[in-house]
């Protein structure tokens, strides 16, 4: 298993990525939001960049931006939200992540609404980056969301488009996937339906209502099932521990008790 950890986008990339270095870890996993991480910031420290994964003998996974709206109602806001997306692309191909995690469009205000819609919009726009990594010879990993975003929550929704693109990948999120039915069912589902497409899994905690990004341990979720069920399947890829909390030593913790599960 190779582990990973994100950096904080608010804080100066350089110092994050040395940070996550002294900690042990494999890989970062960019997020590439702004201020600090969007991809005209890291296109500027390319050879910054570069050079700092290198020392701390880290790989690099990329995380296109977040907080953008593909599937947005208005064609200009969706346009601009596609082109954020698209340069980011573009920029991890150019710092040659070795995959890259895509959060699926986010349906908002009137577009839960006329829902239909909204979903067209995210399929198109889906269908514009997936073209764009094939022409950029990049592994795209789409993640499974929470169900308050109402969209690519529960493994159905995946079918579809795991059967219409033969190149797009899995990242399964662990805690997304505990909210609202707080037991590890959906996540099983997951990983058995798409063991043939998982290629990534974001590790955090939670107690079923939030996306608390707790340290493993501190909520309920059943990890030494889900390890055990990983090992079933023999799964040997990525892991990024998504735990946002103020030490990161407990990134550390975490990890330490996956591999102890591992054992």
């Amino acid at each position: 298993m190779q582990y990973g950890a994100m950096n904080h986008p608010v804080k100066p990339l350089p110092a994050e990525i040395a940070e996550i270095g002294e900690l042990g870890f494999d890989y970062l996993e960019l997020t590439m939001d702004a201020p600090q991480a969007h991809y005209a910031q890291v296109r500027q420290q390319r050879n910054t960049i570069r050079q700092a994964l290198r020392r701390h003998g880290l790989d690099l996974v990329c995380h296109l931006p977040t907080f953008v709206y593909t599937a947005d109602l208005t064609p200009s806001i969706r346009q601009a939200s596609l082109d954020e997306v698209l340069r980011s692309l573009e920029t991890a191909a150019d710092l040659s992540a070795r995959k890259i995690v895509l959060h699926p469009s986010i349906i908002s205000g009137l577009g839960s609404l006329v829902k239909k819609t909204a979903v067209a919009h995210a399929l198109e726009s889906l269908d514009c980056i997936l073209r764009r990594a094939a022409e950029l010879g990049q592994c795209i990993c789409l993640e499974n969301m929470f169900p308050r975003l109402d969209y690519m929550v529960e493994p159905d929704e995946f079918a579809p488009l795991f059967a219409a693109y033969e190149e797009l990948k899995f990242t399964l999120d662990v805690g997304h996937a505990f909210i609202g039915v707080h037991t590890p069912a959906r996540i099983l589902a997951f990983m058995h339906r798409f063991a043939d497409r998982l290629q990534h899994i974001h590790i955090s905690d939670n107690h079923g209502r939030r996306d608390d990004h707790l340290p493993v341990g501190r909520g309920d979720i059943p990890y030494a099932d889900l390890i055990r069920a990983l090992q079933d399947r023999n799964y040997d890829g990525t892991m990024t521990l998504e735990i946002f909390t103020d030490d990161r030593r407990d990134l550390v913790a975490s990890r330490e008790i996956i591999e102890g599960l591992l054992l």
